[in-house]
């Protein structure tokens, strides 16, 4: 006849053999999935390094925007269509201010003009709009 201890240990022993072998599998399959992962990386950056090479040449942009491709052959434009301004005012070849937070534009003789510190200055309203900005309202 059993005791109670006994019979607990046994449930207990029972127990913790499931909990080994789940404790196994799991690291097993982990294992399995790391090697898998690192074998598709590998592959992809051999794909990568023999795609050959194209005349297009990365041109970055500022922070939240990604690089932009450009063809090598093709000179960027003379003036940039937007720069940094200096303590909120822009120079005389940038004069629309823009303000990325708001996703709005102040052309030159607009209302609110003199009291917008811009986040950029562009050359012109199409500049801006082509920013993804849009005029403002008053």
């Amino acid at each position: 006849m059993m005791t109670v201890i006994a019979a607990n240990y046994k449930s207990v022993g029972a127990l913790r053999g499931t909990i080994d072998d789940v404790l196994r599998r799991t690291v097993w399959r982990a294992f399995g999935i790391g090697l898998l992962a690192g074998t598709a990386y590998a592959v992809w950056r051999a794909v990568e390094a023999n795609r050959g090479s194209s005349d297009a040449v990365w041109e970055t942009q500022p922070f939240p925007f990604p690089p932009q491709p450009r063809l090598a052959d093709q000179p960027s434009n003379a003036a940039p269509a937007w720069v940094e301004p200096a303590d909120g005012a822009c120079p005389t070849s940038h004069p629309v201010k823009g303000k990325l937070n708001s996703g709005i534009y102040h052309p030159p003789d607009g209302r609110s003009y003199a009291r917008t510190r811009a986040d950029r200055c562009y050359r012109d309203a199409a500049a801006a709009e082509a920013d993804g900005l849009r005029a403002t309202k008053r």
